[in-house]
């Protein structure tokens, strides 16, 4: 069975409550239900972790290299400060996606650097709460289940 670490960046705990307009009326928990469902029909199982905190992320990214098949991560607004995130998943060498929700590259122009995605199989952006599940799609077909 192919195991994924699911990692959710800063303020995503707000989703449905944090700037609808941009990211949706759609909650952290809903989105986890989705991708639980999407990964039991792929056969595959999801540690699912959001945190506010960048080394709780890091320490996750870490210790997933002993059990995980591959990292799905939305890193947030670390997206674009990060090195750190970015050297622990390039350290890790687990195949990674990037999720997002909004399209960044139709937001703001400091919004359009990421240190994550250079490290990554692949960036999905602007889909709403589907980035998530057509990101995990992607990974578990770039891991080859």
């Amino acid at each position: 069975m192919i195991k994924i670490l699911v990692l959710h960046g800063p303020n995503l705990n707000l989703l449905g409550l944090r700037e609808p307009d941009v990211y949706g009326r759609v909650t952290l928990d809903d989105i986890n239900e989705h991708l639980n469902e999407l990964a039991r029909s792929r056969d595959a199982t999801l540690t699912i972790l959001q945190s506010n905190h960048e080394g709780i992320l890091i320490d996750a990214i870490q210790d997933a290299r002993t059990w995980a098949n591959g990292i799905l991560i939305n890193p947030g607004g670390l997206t674009h400060t990060s090195v750190a995130l970015r050297d622990a998943i390039s350290a890790v060498a687990l195949p990674a996606v990037e999720a997002h929700l909004s399209n960044v590259y139709a937001r703001e122009p400091f919004r359009h650097h990421s240190y994550i995605a250079p490290v990554c199989v692949g960036s999905i952006a602007g889909f709403g709460w589907r980035s998530y599940t057509l990101g995990l799609t992607a990974l578990l077909d770039a891991i080859g289940k």
